[in-house]
């Protein structure tokens, strides 16, 4: 007895060994790599060099070493890339200033297309799934966990004039970053939570209830909305009946949330009902009564649709928007934005992108760029939905749900957002998921 207790012992290390030298432990520490906190002391330059970009870097070297070595070639659905290297190759080289391009260039290659194609070429089955996977939501626990004591307790970014505003360890600066990740998080959980059964399901949903709050305390509208369209997609995908119980329950709690306020419902921590229940219907009101953010977002737009217009076909070049931005922004438009916190305190933002991806990639890139980006986004999402209506096996739907709510809500986030900071990272291994569940 006791030989056969110290035989499965040594094929447990053994296990644990063989997982840790799998190629995808790099995928999860690029996601993971994330959290390490990062002051930045100019705030003027995109350009930020981080240890997840590190951990990203081996990733790519790793994963191509291992397509060399074992002969071994992409799906061809994984090909789809290629026209995003000719939009932008073209638009480096059709650039006024190609020198100042290519940090763009490489660093929209770096998103896009090596870490996505290396994420393909490195998972291989359910435990490389759930290496990546788990490193996903345990950075979601991480940051949701350190942005709900901000928020809690006033140590977060400033917001009408208090800290109380979840921003993880990503500061002030990065004040999207923590709703991005707590958002990617959330709906790999919801995915576990639709898909499986008994207590996995049990443990999947409960993680996904204690992301919800850190997801409201980040105050992030825009987050708000994608992660609803993403819960939509998924539901709407796993079964009918179970996506309309689903969104009564969601319209009633916006409905008391908004109608906290009346009812005398405040809290004394963090932010209370008022707070974001205006939050809230400022969502609604944010066309025709747009706040002072939304007003430079739209006048950032019409700047971006400016830029595209000198140059229709490749652009203006990758990184051109900063340059650019000053002589063909309206006047309204702010030279920048404050932000706040108690460890930073009070810093003036440059706004250096429009916040909007599409329109982001069409100024710099021209219909070139923009088609190709299009191209690749939609045909990714229309494989992965086709996919998960298609597979019955409990992981493979987990799977297929996942990828298709990761990319309503990453369609949606581009309408107001554009890449940028460490998250970038771990929406970029998040992607190449997806093309691999829809490739494979």
């Amino acid at each position: 007895m006791a030989d056969v207790k110290g035989a499965e012992a040594v094929t447990d290390v053994e296990g644990a060994r063989a997982v840790w030298r799998r190629p995808s432990v790099l995928a999860a520490a690029t996601v993971l790599l994330v959290c390490v906190p990062r002051e930045r002391d100019d705030l003027t330059t995109a350009s930020d060099v981080t240890p997840a970009d590190v951990a990203s870097v081996a990733l790519v070297v790793t994963a191509a070493a291992a397509l060399l070595a074992s002969g071994r070639t992409l799906p061809g659905r994984a090909w789809i890339t290629a026209p995003l290297v000719v939009g932008v190759t073209a638009a480096t080289v059709a650039s006024q200033d190609i020198v100042a391009s290519l940090p763009g260039l490489a660093r929209y290659l770096q998103v896009f297309v090596l870490v996505p194609l290396a994420v393909v070429a490195v998972l291989r089955d359910r435990v490389d799934l759930w290496l990546v996977g788990g490193a996903v939501c345990g950075t979601a626990l991480i940051q949701g966990a350190v942005g709900s004591w901000q928020a809690l307790t006033g140590n977060g970014a400033s917001y009408a004039g208090e800290s109380i505003r979840a921003v993880g360890t990503f500061g002030a600066t990065g004040v999207m970053g923590m709703a991005t990740v707590v958002g990617h998080g959330l709906i790999v959980a919801l995915a576990l939570g639709l898909a499986l059964r008994g207590r996995r399901r049990a443990a999947a949903l409960a993680g996904a209830a204690l992301l919800a709050p850190p997801l409201v305390f980040s105050l992030s509208r825009g987050a708000w909305l994608a992660v609803g369209c993403a819960a939509a997609v998924m539901l709407v995908t796993y079964g009918l009946r179970t996506a309309a119980r689903t969104g009564l329950f969601a319209a009633a709690a916006c409905v008391l949330l908004v109608g906290a306020p009346a009812l005398g419902l405040a809290g004394d921590g963090g932010p209370g009902p008022d707070t974001l229940g205006h939050r809230l219907t400022s969502i609604g009101s944010s066309v025709t009564e747009p706040d002072r953010s939304v007003s430079d977002r739209y006048g950032l737009w019409e700047t971006a649709a400016g830029i595209w217009r000198d140059d229709p076909v490749t652009g203006a070049g990758p990184r051109s928007f900063p340059a650019l931005r000053d002589s063909r922004a309206p006047l309204h438009l702010s030279s920048g934005s404050d932000t706040a916190d108690p460890a930073s305190g009070f810093q003036r933002q440059p706004l250096l992108s429009p916040h909007n991806m599409y329109l982001l990639v069409l100024s710099e890139q021209g219909l070139v760029g923009a088609t190709a980006f299009c191209l690749f986004l939609g045909c990714v999402t229309v494989w992965c939905v086709r996919r998960a209506r298609r597979t019955r096996s409990p992981w493979d739907r987990a799977a297929g749900l996942a990828a298709s709510g990761f990319l309503a809500w990453q369609l949606v986030d581009f309408l107001y957002s554009d890449i940028g900071g460490p998250p970038t990272l771990v929406t970029s291994v998040m992607l190449g998921t997806a093309l691999w569940w829809a490739a494979s």
